[in-house]
């Protein structure tokens, strides 16, 4: 399976509450925090909903 660096560079303060939740269940808890995550579709579709506060590098 494909791996992804994802790091949270926007922060989720005044977003819709579904945005969010989507940034939580993904893992992050503070801004400029990077995870790495295998990309499943479950976990692509989540980070295509937020695409616009992360940045994405595929491993």
């Amino acid at each position: 399976m494909k791996k992804a660096q994802i790091t949270q560079i926007k922060s989720g303060i005044g977003r819709p509450q579904r945005q969010k939740d989507t940034l939580t269940a993904l893992g992050f808890k503070r801004l400029n925090q990077t995870i790495e995550v295998v990309l499943t579709p479950q976990v692509a579709g989540m980070v295509d909903k937020v695409k616009h506060l992360l940045k994405i590098e595929e491993l």
